[in-house]
């Protein structure tokens, strides 16, 4: 049976934004709830690596969105954004943005609008 107190608001002992020196924003602008996270095995962290670097990079051992990420360590996606921006900055994270569109192909997608008017 779970603690009735387990969805009650917890504080944090430190503010979010003093886990990334007080940046609000991540150093890459392509850094998105969807983008795809997942640790380096070829960079393992430095001594000097904070408890909560420490944890994204635990549960980036397999590829996770941000978002489900931020939601494993219970904190929030925009921190978790900088922290996830600042360690693909040193190679700890590798990231996989989205696929971008495919151009469409006119030609491709006449033959889709013909064959549906054909219905």
């Amino acid at each position: 049976m779970s603690d009735p107190g387990d969805d009650e608001y917890h504080d944090w002992p430190v503010r979010p934004y003093m886990m990334t020196g007080g940046r609000a924003h991540p150093s890459r602008n392509t850094i998105r709830p969807e983008t795809l996270v997942i640790a380096n095995p070829d960079r393992p962290l430095t001594v000097s690596a904070t408890r909560q670097q420490r944890a994204l990079v635990g549960v980036c051992r397999g590829l996770l969105s941000l978002a489900e990420a931020a939601a494993h360590l219970g904190l929030p996606v925009s921190l978790v954004a900088v922290m996830v921006s600042d360690l693909a900055d040193t190679g700890h994270l590798l990231v996989r943005s989205a696929t971008p569109r495919a151009s469409a192909d006119r030609a491709l997608l006449r033959k889709v609008l013909d064959g549906l008017r054909k219905l």
